[in-house]
């Protein structure tokens, strides 16, 4: 079923979804379930599964220097969803990447989400790979998440690459992609980014999942723009608890988003980790009863593979 068939399936009631990260290769795919295992009971209608980017390694030669190989780390996205669908019959949502991936590519990797059964896409530019500054797509890829919209969306009109197929059989995949409250790091102003956003929603996506935020109010302001800006399609915000110091310096520096000084403060005290976990729960506990009164059409969980602190928000909330 469709995130927005799910939506409207719900008649106004705030439903529970969550995204997890492939394990790496080389590790049990059982410790994903187990993460998962704990939040089937609060029923999510779907589950976002991310993609990683091709990255490069330095291997050891013979004559002492280093063969450089390019690789992905955490691959299995489509095999994931997979086996979500049939173990958990939810909906499994692959993550779609402009970066790393050719046109051609990424109709193959469509073509198999459709034979699966898979019913939504998340369409992503993705980031630039980290050795690179800036955001560059490979030879014969799509530049920008609006381009692989429209790659999407012709693929449910029947339209393949190169017009070399001809058929009435259509995929028909909802899109997401994603929205930025405190605009996308690379973008000049807000006002860019919901233009950029409005680009990608003309290009056919159906919903839009917000970049993580720590003040709800950034997400209303964000939603009532959108709507000045003429979009019209769900807007479900996105939330992550927060679980170690670390956090204070590396959410602001990767995602250019601020931190309200309360909760700064409140982390500042903790003794430990610990403490700072439960912190964490609490403060997305109320972000997540604040959203619902709102009447937001889903909270988006990101879990990053770990669930204890999710399902402690889950049981105080759905």
């Amino acid at each position: 079923m469709k995130v927005t068939e799910h939506i409207q399936k719900s008649e106004g009631k705030t439903l529970f979804s969550f995204e997890i990260v492939p394990p790496q290769k080389g590790q049990n795919i059982q410790e994903l379930y187990n993460n998962i295992d704990p939040l089937i009971e609060f029923n999510p209608p779907f589950i976002d599964v991310t993609t990683s980017r091709e990255e490069y390694i330095y291997l050891p030669k013979e004559n002492g220097l280093l063969d450089r190989k390019i690789t992905r780390m955490r691959p299995g996205t489509v095999g994931i969803c997979a086996s979500l669908k049939h173990k958990y019959n939810v909906d499994a949502i692959p993550h779609v990447l402009c970066g790393g991936f050719s046109k051609e590519e990424t109709e193959y990797l469509l073509v198999d989400c459709h034979y699966l059964g898979l019913d939504n896409v998340m369409a992503l530019r993705g980031d630039a790979r980290k050795d690179e500054q800036y955001f560059k797509a490979v030879n014969g890829g799509n530049t920008y998440a609006s381009d692989l919209v429209v790659q999407i969306n012709n693929l449910n009109q029947g339209k393949y690459l190169h017009e070399i197929i001809e058929t009435p059989y259509k995929t028909d995949f909802c899109v997401g992609v994603a929205g930025y409250p405190e605009k996308h790091l690379e973008s000049p102003s807000l006002e860019s980014d919901l233009r950029r956003l409005k680009d990608k929603v003309d290009a056919g996506a159906d919903y839009i999942v917000t970049q993580m935020f720590f003040d709800n109010q950034k997400y209303f302001d964000f939603v009532t723009k959108a709507r000045e800006f003429g979009i019209t399609t769900p807007i479900i915000p996105g939330i992550k608890p927060i679980a170690v110091e670390r956090h204070l310096q590396i959410l602001p520096q990767v995602f250019r988003l601020d931190l309200p000084d309360s909760l700064v403060h409140e982390i500042e005290k903790c003794k430990n980790n610990k403490a700072i976990r439960q912190v964490g729960i609490d403060w997305a506990i109320n972000q997540s009863k604040e959203l619902i009164n709102a009447g937001v059409p889903v909270v988006h969980y990101y879990s990053m593979g770990k669930s204890d602190n999710i399902k402690k928000i889950a049981s105080e909330v759905f």
